[in-house]
């Protein structure tokens, strides 16, 4: 919370944040002074994601999908093959789907009033504030992770920011610290100086344009602040991989719609508990999808981290001798190695096919 503590000359506030970013912020980028649909569509693929890692995959994004139009009329595999690695896929469902909504309600135009942005697929708050800032130059508040932290040591307000009463304590002062001009300038420096230098780890305080004002560097508070997100236990969950080979080809299954890796390819998955032992695979596949194999290899174990439980994976590489019509079902296809690697396949099962093509089972 805070401490008897008023907003410290706000207009300076601003000022600082500004001309900060006028000489040190990020420059450049390719979303930067684009169309409100490039803009938009950084945001999106910013959301827990870094710059450096977004930058070639908005590229190949735009590069398929050069307009709203384009993307709507394009099928939500495309989509997700050219989101597949970046993370969070209802993302891009999300952004698939009100591309569609804005050619069926909008006649095709990026709607410009605050309240129906925020009323599109995907879009919260922080995320349509910044669009109406960059797109629009609206006078709109955001409160993405980085400004958050900045601000919490900025007032040294404790208290974990996802809590409900300390993130309105945090809109209010995001909201009475908003210039009445450059307000594009002034979002984009508060993100740059989260990113940057009002770092999670390791902030640069010295290079920090606020610290003469920030109640945390003041008072010696900043590796304390904002206060950590309570420890909480993940939920541990084991799946086993079945990767059946017929030569270079593999079968991958498609998942449903919605929930985890949500209309992404992956190999089947079976409980571990249905395959205590690896010797059982051979009999579990021929049972299942009718075929034999000639050879199976465990791969090693790992874990997949989630934001609400861990995933431990056991991969088996099997070659089987056939490709039976059992296997041949809607939802279900075999492809080349090679180009499952190009089709909407979430992180593990990209490294898996990376193993596999390297050489690791395919004969």
């Amino acid at each position: 919370m805070i401490k008897n503590r008023q907003n410290p000359r706000p207009e300076l506030f601003a000022h600082r944040i500004i001309d900060w970013q006028q000489q040190h912020g990020r420059h450049g980028l390719p979303w930067q002074g684009a169309d409100v649909y490039r803009i938009w569509l950084s945001e999106i693929m910013l959301q827990q994601t870094q710059v450096v890692t977004v930058t070639p995959y908005f590229l190949r994004f735009v590069a398929r999908f050069p307009t709203i139009a384009a993307l709507a009329a394009d099928s939500q595999e495309a989509v997700l093959a050219h989101w597949s690695g970046l993370g969070y896929y209802s993302r891009a469902r999300n952004l698939h789907r009100t591309a569609q909504l804005i050619m069926q309600r909008h006649e095709g135009t990026f709607p410009q009033q605050f309240e129906d942005i925020l009323a599109l697929p995907g879009i919260g708050r922080s995320t349509a504030a910044a669009i109406s800032a960059f797109a629009f130059h609206e006078r709109c508040a955001i409160l993405d992770g980085n400004v958050k932290r900045l601000l919490a040591r900025y007032h040294a307000i404790e208290g974990y920011t996802g809590e409900k009463k300390i993130e309105a304590q945090l809109w209010q002062q995001a909201e009475a610290l908003l210039p009445k001009r450059d307000v594009a300038i002034y979002t984009q420096g508060l993100m740059d100086l989260g990113a940057l230098i009002c770092t999670r780890s390791k902030p640069q305080c010295p290079l920090c344009p606020l610290q003469t004002d920030c109640a945390a560097y003041q008072n010696n508070q900043v590796a304390q602040l904002p206060t950590p997100r309570p420890r909480k236990v993940l939920p541990e969950r084991h799946s086993t991989f079945l990767l059946l080979l017929n030569g270079a080809d593999i079968l991958l299954e498609k998942r449903p719609g919605s929930g985890i890796w949500g209309g992404l390819w992956c190999p089947p998955q079976v409980d571990s508990k249905l395959l205590s032992k690896v010797e059982d695979a051979g009999a579990y596949c021929l049972q299942h999808f009718g075929t034999e194999t000639k050879y199976t290899l465990a791969l090693s174990t790992f874990t997949h981290t989630f934001t609400h439980f861990k995933l431990h994976i056991t991969p088996l590489l099997l070659q089987v001798t056939n490709k039976p019509k059992k296997i041949q079902e809607p939802g279900r296809v075999w492809m080349k190695v090679d180009d499952a690697l190009q089709a909407a396949i979430p992180t593990p099962v990209r490294k898996l096919l990376q193993e596999i093509q390297a050489g690791r089972g395919v004969k």
